[in-house]
């Protein structure tokens, strides 16, 4: 094998019977705390596990970063996801009128609609839009702290306010809870 690597053999056992460096120790040192703090604060990334690493042992926040990735350890963080879809009602189900068919000629036939979320610093904020099939223009918008039927409705009303729409119209959505409310 030292033919392979090109090394002396002598070159290999004095590297296998060489005591640690000085900076191997160190960073054995560094991974000690880097894992006991890690398992006292699992949701802390590298900048607050270098800073209490850094009061003990002086060290580069590279050298937390890259020890921590060595060693695959990683902020256990919260997903911020929410469930928005209630299945389990006993709401009548709109039928699917556009089948999959979203190529529409003319504005104001048919509208789509759906609320989406973001987190923000004040919690979560909804906002249901409705959106013109042909022109892709959002027609109508509303935001809100809770996910209600009442922010659809918000929505629909600005929509209905700013297009005027002709009668037969049709408004297509995922059918969630908010819309089948108002369906019913």
């Amino acid at each position: 094998m030292c033919d392979l690597l090109n090394v002396s053999r002598s070159g290999y056992y004095d590297w296998l019977d060489r005591p640690p460096s000085a900076r191997d120790k160190k960073h054995k040192e560094i991974l000690k705390i880097i894992k006991k703090t890690h398992n006292k604060h699992a949701v802390w990334g590298v900048d607050p596990i270098f800073a209490e690493v850094n009061e003990t042992i002086p060290c580069s926040r590279g050298t937390v970063y890259r020890l921590m990735k060595k060693n695959n350890i990683k902020s256990k963080r919260k997903p911020k996801w929410k469930a928005t879809t209630n299945s389990k009602h006993n709401l009548p189900v709109a039928p699917n009128l556009l089948e999959q068919n979203f190529q529409v000629d003319f504005p104001n036939n048919v509208w789509v609609g759906d609320i989406t979320y973001q987190w923000t610093a004040e919690g979560w904020l909804y906002t249901a839009i409705v959106k013109d099939l042909c022109t892709k223009d959002i027609v109508g918008y509303a935001m809100g702290d809770r996910i209600t039927k009442e922010l659809v409705i918000k929505a629909m009303q600005m929509a209905i306010r700013r297009e005027n729409p002709t009668q037969g119209l049709i408004f297509h959505s995922d059918r969630g809870s908010q819309v089948r409310q108002e369906v019913a």
